[in-house]
């Protein structure tokens, strides 16, 4: 698996590490909270829409907004009989380059306990009326070793068969990046 910003920072890692510096964007402000959405349809529960397969399109832009690569995906979602979740997940980019990442989703008091091989610090998925939250790190190669990201994931249902999904991603508490794309649950004529 690449990385989701390859090629866009010049000088490794460390050129990385100077556009952070250089930014100075530390934000202290607060985002939306769960409670926000709690009485906004239609309702977005995790066990009801990641079910069966699913489709996906979005782009990848970096700390400026450029839009530096575009990608499709394809994700078969499922469900034990403990209640555990498994989402399969294929996405495709522009660039000819494939990522696979195979979600588990566990339940816990809160919500599920998501984590993944590439996923260094578990989420914790929640959900409220019509929106999903979930924070966690990701460990993408870059250069010649990897790097840690945040990854601040909402999704907002906006019909009951399809997803927005936003995902901030940074380091140090600085944005380097997002990820916008569409979720398209699947109708069994379609599949």
């Amino acid at each position: 698996m690449q990385s989701y910003f390859r090629g866009r920072f010049g000088g490794g890692a460390k050129g990385l590490i100077g556009v952070i510096f250089g930014c100075g964007l530390i934000s202290g402000c607060t985002g939306p909270a769960l409670t926000d959405y709690a009485g906004q349809q239609p309702v977005l529960e995790p066990r009801t829409f990641f079910q069966g397969e699913l489709t996906a399109r979005g782009i990848v832009k970096d700390f400026s907004g450029e839009v530096i690569r575009t990608f499709d995906a394809d994700i078969t979602a499922s469900w034990n009989a403990q209640g555990v979740g498994t989402l399969d997940e294929e996405f495709r980019f522009d660039d000819g380059e494939v990522q696979t990442r195979i979600w588990k989703l566990e339940p816990v008091e809160t919500g599920y306990r998501a984590t993944a091989g590439d996923v260094v610090e578990p989420g914790l998925m929640q959900w409220r009326g019509n929106a999903l939250h979930m924070n966690y790190v990701l460990e993408v190669p870059y250069g010649d070793g990897t790097l840690d990201v945040r990854m601040d994931d909402w999704m907002y249902a906006v019909t009951p068969d399809t997803v927005v999904n936003e995902t901030e991603m940074s380091k140090w508490g600085v944005t380097v990046g997002e990820i916008v794309l569409v979720i398209q649950r699947q109708t069994p004529d379609e599949q």
